[in-house]
């Protein structure tokens, strides 16, 4: 998830980085064709976890003459483990790429209509002059329900075991008045997605973790990805993200997921994340015409498709895919629409803080520009 859940977490976003730096724009120069240097993305993610507030961060880049891993960083405080290669972390926001996936397909199997109320299939949900398009590029006006949420390191730390029901999150939603009219602003709402799990589960008739598993995991053999639900823990290798609660090292890994449910409560791994990506951008998941819709931006929302970044860099490289943060981790799947090049990445916070931005714009710079 992002916003304000992610101020527990190491903040790496993708638009806020490349503008800070100058980085975003609308057109560029040809695509460049230089192999990314292991030695700078080693440079970079040891930036990250000395100055960038990083604990431990993983990375995996494929660039189309080699693919590689790397690691920097400490698995654990108190310990000399290093970060796993292929450890497991909370991903975030990128479970919206996943369960807005699973919405185009049935758009393509004929059972949704991208351009109608949502209230067509949840009637009296929300309010009804919103879309499903609307929902899914956050363009509906909802109100971000994290936003009301004691999200602040010391005030989580009182609720980071409660079980969330989509319902509850919802309703914090649904009790204040939309920020805009839809459709005519975009603004990153977390409660798109509660409303986009609901729309799975209407559709499917079983819970949309279980839709996503059957139509994105099994098929993919993602073995390593999971929709944890109510599970507190991280199975399997996995580095510990921490907070600072009283001025005291807290570590934040074990949580109850569900207050990100559908917005960002899956567990994967750097490989699992990039076979998902490639599949998504080479068409393996999507129809044509619903793989069109994904990536399909507007003026109002000219950065993000359905449950998808979309941005173009100077260098001339268009890159798709999706950020995540949840209290402890910080995660990215990029790739350039041919797949061609690629990056994934966890990051897992330190108690002390810092900058992640530049260690980020250096990393993204040496993989695809």
């Amino acid at each position: 998830m992002q916003r304000k859940l992610s101020r527990a977490s190491l903040r790496i976003r993708l638009v806020a980085a490349l503008t800070a730096a100058g980085l975003i724009a609308t057109t560029g120069t040809a695509l460049a064709d230089a192999d990314a240097d292991r030695k700078v993305v080693q440079e970079a993610l040891d930036q990250l976890t000395t100055t960038g507030g990083a604990l431990g961060a993983q990375a995996r880049v494929t660039d189309g003459h080699q693919r590689f891993t790397a690691r920097s960083g400490k698995a654990e405080l108190g310990s000399n483990r290093p970060v796993p290669e292929n450890g497991r972390f909370r991903v975030g926001s990128i479970t919206k790429t996943f369960v807005s996936t699973v919405l185009l397909q049935l758009a393509g199997e004929g059972k949704l209509d991208l351009d109608v109320p949502v209230v067509r299939y949840l009637p009296g949900l929300i309010d009804g002059r919103i879309t499903v398009r609307q929902v899914l590029q956050h363009t509906s006006g909802l109100y971000n329900y994290t936003d009301a949420l004691p999200l602040d390191p010391a005030e989580f730390e009182k609720i980071r075991y409660k079980h969330w029901k989509p319902q509850e999150l919802l309703k914090i939603s649904t009790g204040k008045p939309l920020d805009f009219e839809p459709g005519t602003r975009w603004s990153y709402s977390n409660t798109n997605y509660v409303v986009a799990g609901l729309l799975v589960e209407r559709l499917t008739g079983r819970p949309y973790a279980k839709a996503v598993e059957q139509r994105i995991l099994t098929p993919l053999r993602l073995h390593d990805t999971e929709v944890p639900g109510d599970d507190v823990d991280i199975s399997g290798p996995h580095a510990h993200g921490y907070v600072s609660v009283a001025g005291k090292p807290t570590d934040i890994t074990r949580l109850n997921p569900s207050v990100a449910w559908a917005a960002g409560e899956i567990i994967s791994t750097t490989r699992d994340l990039d076979t998902f990506g490639v599949a998504l951008a080479s068409g393996r998941l999507l129809k044509p015409a619903q793989q069109q819709e994904i990536t399909k931006t507007t003026t109002v929302s000219p950065e993000y498709g359905l449950g998808l970044q979309v941005q173009t860099l100077p260098c001339g490289t268009r890159v798709w895919g999706h950020s995540g943060g949840i209290p402890g981790y910080s995660s990215q799947l990029l790739t350039t629409p041919d797949t061609r090049k690629r990056l994934e990445l966890s990051a897992t916070s330190a108690p002390t803080g810092g900058d992640p931005n530049p260690a980020f714009v250096k990393l993204l710079t040496e993989v695809f520009c």
